[in-house]
């Protein structure tokens, strides 16, 4: 096994160049890697529907503070029950209001293409500026607007770790990706959607909420950003943020996977899934491949947008 340790400032440059996929898909692409989601990748995806169990990967709208909720979303109803009658058509209805700011540890969400920018730059290149106060002229979540659906597999680490959980700011190398898909027996192909567990959920049940800042949460090793490249992924996700946090020490990298993936390889990033109820499902069924759907709002100029994804096995 190599010994993974953290990479210097210069060799992050290097990673960040090295997997770089502006212009592949033309100069005016806003797609990113989700371009290597074909009309055979989403057909072969159908091929890993064995038993039509289908699975939500995501957290409740989260509404009550917490240690790692400090901005709750907003709930609200505008008609209750006992006041629902509009006499003049003899409709009873009920209604209510939910507003959320999704970014964060606390929600399920997408990260669009141009919610991270590096050295004033956003994926393919377009300047930062192209994010206004009315919202992204450039790498909106709009390119996801008829959804994303494709071949999902899920590496779960703490089964391959023999863990209930990982602990917070424990880092995942690329040995440890390799021998968790090995033992699963399930590869990654290019066009998959790739879900990392780290079993963040079993955590918060055992011990409750924390804050991830303070204390932490596993994630990825800033290396493992070449061995995504390498396996061609469209979409990554995570049951916490996909970087590390605490978040490493690298001079001028604050979350190097972020980074990386948004920025250099249009690869777009679901957060905060809760994929305790999918591990349990794959290890029942020794199966760790499956489609899986996301279909984010229509937001116009959306950085990204609250997701309810769906795994059907």
């Amino acid at each position: 096994m190599a010994d993974w340790v953290l990479p210097s400032k210069e060799r992050m440059s290097e990673i960040f160049e090295s997997v770089k996929n502006w212009g592949r898909w033309g100069n005016e692409d806003e797609a990113g890697a989700l371009n290597l989601i074909t009309d055979d990748v989403r057909r072969g995806a159908a091929a890993a529907v064995r038993h039509g169990r289908a699975i939500s990967c995501a957290r409740n709208i989260p509404v009550d503070p917490a240690p790692d909720n400090p901005h709750p979303a907003l709930h609200m109803m505008v008609v209750g029950g006992d006041d629902c009658l509009i006499p003049e058509i003899g409709l009873e209805t009920t209604a209510d209001f939910v507003g959320i700011a999704f970014h964060g540890m606390a929600s399920s969400h997408l990260d669009a293409l141009c919610h991270v920018h590096k050295y004033g730059k956003m994926y393919n290149g377009f300047a930062g500026t192209e994010v206004k106060s009315t919202g992204a002229k450039k790498n909106s979540v709009m390119c996801a607007k008829d959804g994303i659906v494709s071949r999902g597999v899920l590496i779960d680490m703490p089964r391959s770790l023999g863990v209930s959980w990982l602990e917070p700011g424990q880092i995942i190398d690329p040995d440890q990706l390799d021998a968790a898909l090995a033992s699963q027996g399930v590869e990654v192909r290019e066009g998959d959607i790739l879900l990392v567990a780290t079993g963040r959920d079993a955590r918060r049940d055992e011990h409750g909420p924390w804050d991830a800042m303070e204390v932490g949460m596993a994630g990825l090793h800033p290396e493992c950003v070449p061995w995504l490249h390498a396996k061609g992924i469209s979409v990554l996700g995570s049951d916490a943020i996909s970087d590390v946090v605490p978040l490493p020490t690298i001079e001028g990298w604050g979350m190097p996977i972020h980074e990386c993936t948004l920025v250099a390889m249009g690869v777009h990033l679901l957060d905060n899934l809760d994929l305790g109820s999918l591990m349990a499902a794959c290890d029942e069924l020794s199966q760790w491949e499956f489609q899986f759907s996301v279909s984010p709002l229509r937001i116009e100029g959306g950085t990204g947008s609250p997701v309810n994804p769906i795994a059907l096995l």
